[in-house]
């Protein structure tokens, strides 16, 4: 299983100490050191059965910085998975890779019905 996360995010290190508290083993792969590509992206996206909007970081500064929620809706989806590959801030975290399962974001509900 892959866990992608920025360390220094709180929601990600709630989701780790989750991980670790239910002893669910996990590659931990850290977002802005290796980002995740336009393949990868795309990949997750069709299996986490999620609007493409869900992966962005609208919370974050970059998103706020680049002006993206006027921009996103009048960009093609591969203009989106471009951007969202360009830099690893702008994607929402953490995201959890487990075969055909893909979480992004952090509810411990959503987690315990996925993995207990």
């Amino acid at each position: 299983m892959l866990f992608i996360c920025y360390p220094k995010c709180t929601t990600c290190q709630k989701a780790k100490k989750w991980l670790d508290e239910h002893n669910i083993e996990y590659t931990l792969r850290h977002i802005a050191e290796e980002n995740p590509t336009g393949d990868e992206l795309r990949e997750w996206y069709a299996k986490s059965g999620l609007p493409l909007k869900k992966f962005f970081n609208t919370s974050g500064l970059l998103y706020k910085e680049l002006q993206l929620k006027d921009k996103l809706p009048g960009m093609t989806e591969d203009e989106q998975f471009e951007l969202l590959a360009s830099n690893g801030m702008i994607v929402k975290r953490p995201i959890v890779v487990n075969g055909d399962t893909v979480l992004v974001g952090f509810k411990e509900a959503e987690w315990s019905e996925v993995f207990l």
